[in-house]
Parts: structure tokens; C-alpha cells; sequence
């Protein structure tokens, strides 16, 4: 499943992609991640806890940086785990592109995710919705980290990102599906050119 988002964050290009070379700080922002060792280089593994409602998911595993284009401004992330009860698992390709705008730096990001056993079972509207939510999360705590390094302050000092869990992201990932369905049944019917 293929999940893409935008992120514009007020800070110069350089000082965002400074920030994408810190991998533990970038996690940081992810609520319910949580890296815990440094493997190799451009190698950790840690956990991320998800709970969204009667939803709950743990997963074990790591992440590898499999490419960082400094010239470009791109970097790729491959990571994967297991549900620590055994479960499923998941696997997460992630490409971020970055590049300058008159507001500061756009970030674009394109997330290839794929769940397998009962991690799956939850469905792709459900698990689309939830991680569009966490990527909002992400972007407000990318932004407030960001600001706390241009300030000359420990980015850690803004705290780290609350967990993923609680009504608020079940709520919002509702809301989400409830739009997908009004746009669905309620908007006025577009045909399609035949091609005649």
C-alpha cells in the first residue's frame, strides 16, 4: 500500500537535511517509535507501538538507510518487523525528497507499506487513514524540533513524541474515513469521457 504525504516545515533546506542525518532524532518525531540500538552504521533497531482504539499493534525490528543522495536531497529507509505476539509482520520502504520553497523546505514523502497475518486484517482504508494521522503528528514534531535546534536549544528539551495511541487518532482516522465515504455517496455523480 502506497502512502504519499507533504510536509512543509519553516526551516532552510540544509537544516533540514541535516536533520534527516540524524536518524534517532528523526524517529523521535514518529509517535510510538522508539529506536533503541545502533546496529552498524545507517543500521538501528527499536519498536513502534500503535494503538488506535480497540487497535493495538507492537512491532519489533529495524530500519536500514539503504541510500542518502546529499546532492539530490533524497534518502531511503527500509524497514520491517514482527509483532512481538506473533501476529504479522510488516515491512515499510520509505523515499523522502526534500526541497526548498519560499516558506522554507517541502518534504515528500512516499511510504510502501505492506502488513501480512493478523496486522493485515484491520484493512487498507483503516491503516491508510491511521498513518496519514501519524504523518500529521511527525510533521507538527519534525517542525517543533527543528525550531528548538534553530534556537540553539537540545531538540529533546520539546520532549519526545507522545506515544501512538489514545481516542484522538482513532477519532481523526474516523473522520477521515467518514469524508472518503461522503465524497463517495453524497458528491454529484462525474461521467467520464467514453473516449468516442
Amino acid at each position: 500500500m502506497l502512502i504519499t504525504n507533504k510536509i512543509e516545515v519553516p526551516q532552510p533546506l540544509e537544516a533540514v537535511w541535516a536533520f534527516f542525518g540524524d536518524i534517532p532524532q528523526v524517529a523521535a518525531c514518529l509517535p510510538g517509535a522508539n529506536l533503541t540500538e545502533e546496529v552498524g552504521p545507517d543500521h538501528y533497531a527499536g519498536d513502534v507501538l500503535i494503538k488506535a482504539g480497540p487497535v493495538k499493534l507492537e512491532f519489533a525490528g529495524s530500519a536500514l538507510i539503504k541510500d542518502r543522495d546529499d546532492a539530490n536531497k533524497r534518502i531511503t529507509v527500509d524497514a520491517s518487523g514482527a509483532d512481538k505476539k506473533g501476529r504479522g509482520n510488516a515491512s515499510l520502504a520509505l523515499q523522502a525528497g526534500l526541497k526548498p520553497i519560499a516558506k522554507g523546505t517541502q518534504v515528500d514523502i512516499a511510504l510502501d507499506l505492506a502488513l501480512s497475518g493478523a496486522a493485515a486484517q484491520y484493512g487498507r482504508g483503516l491503516v491508510a487513514d491511521v498513518t496519514a494521522v501519524l504523518l500529521q503528528e511527525f510533521s507538527t514534531n519534525m517542525t517543533n524540533r527543528l525550531d528548538a535546534k534553530a534556537k540553539g536549544l537540545n531538540p529533546d528539551q520539546v520532549g519526545a513524541a507522545k506515544p501512538a495511541s489514545g481516542i484522538s487518532i482513532a477519532l481523526r482516522a474516523a473522520r477521515m474515513a467518514l469524508a472518503r465515504v461522503f465524497r463517495r455517496f453524497f458528491l454529484p455523480y462525474q461521467p467520464q469521457p467514453t473516449g468516442r
